[in-house]
């Protein structure tokens, strides 16, 4: 089951930021100050596309970007940003699925992994760990499994957002799972910031 988030893309922004504020949108472009000119980017589950049109503030041309995403309704919204004249390449359909010889310089994954049960995480970040170039950067953002399990509001949180999500959409995860291990050999930590009481973690990640 691939997850789709059709029926709330007209709304998903504004849910996004009446429980979260400024946060999710915040530790996303925490990291962008990382993305070189001229760099050949993948963005899996890139949502409505706000992040075209910060990273088109930080670079107006010379980026190809392959955008992917699973929603055709988050698709259409995101093909009416401006990201000025960067090269934007999109893709509807689950990252899981997406089959290419090409290699990027850049990997951004904002909120994707919170999606998938754990027997799948593994799946998909090897899929994607060969999309990236040696000394390439993974640009990640999600909610941090580890923090989450320190408050109660968090979890409680957590459980609201699955329970919700679920109904509204085809998640198929129904709990956090951690995906630190899975960088932990390949990769090293350039940058790390916690948002949202440390409930957020964002981090750009150096593949060896």
């Amino acid at each position: 089951m691939a997850t789709n988030y059709d029926n709330i893309a007209g709304t998903y922004d504004f849910l996004s930021r009446l429980i979260f504020g400024r946060q999710i949108i915040d530790a996303q472009v925490s990291l962008l100050k990382y993305v070189p000119a001229d760099s050949s980017i993948l963005i899996a589950g890139g949502g409505t596309g706000w992040i075209l049109e910060r990273l088109a503030a930080v670079h107006a041309q010379g980026l190809e970007i392959d955008y992917i995403e699973s929603s055709e309704r988050m698709i259409a919204l995101s093909q009416k940003r401006n990201f000025k004249n960067n090269v934007v390449n999109f893709i509807h359909r689950p990252i899981e699925d997406l089959i290419t010889e090409k290699k990027y310089d850049i990997v951004i994954t904002p909120f994707l992994f919170d999606n998938f049960r754990k027997e799948k995480l593994e799946f998909v970040f090897t899929k994607l760990d060969s999309f990236l170039k040696p000394d390439g950067l993974w640009l990640y953002t999600d909610f941090d499994h580890d923090k989450s399990q320190k408050y109660l509001w968090q979890k409680l949180l957590l459980r609201a957002m699955y329970f919700f999500f679920r109904i509204m959409s085809t998640v198929e995860a129904k709990e956090l799972s951690s995906i630190k291990e899975y960088f932990a050999p390949s990769y090293s930590i350039e940058f790390e910031k916690s948002f949202y009481s440390k409930f957020i973690r964002s981090v750009a990640y150096r593949k060896k």
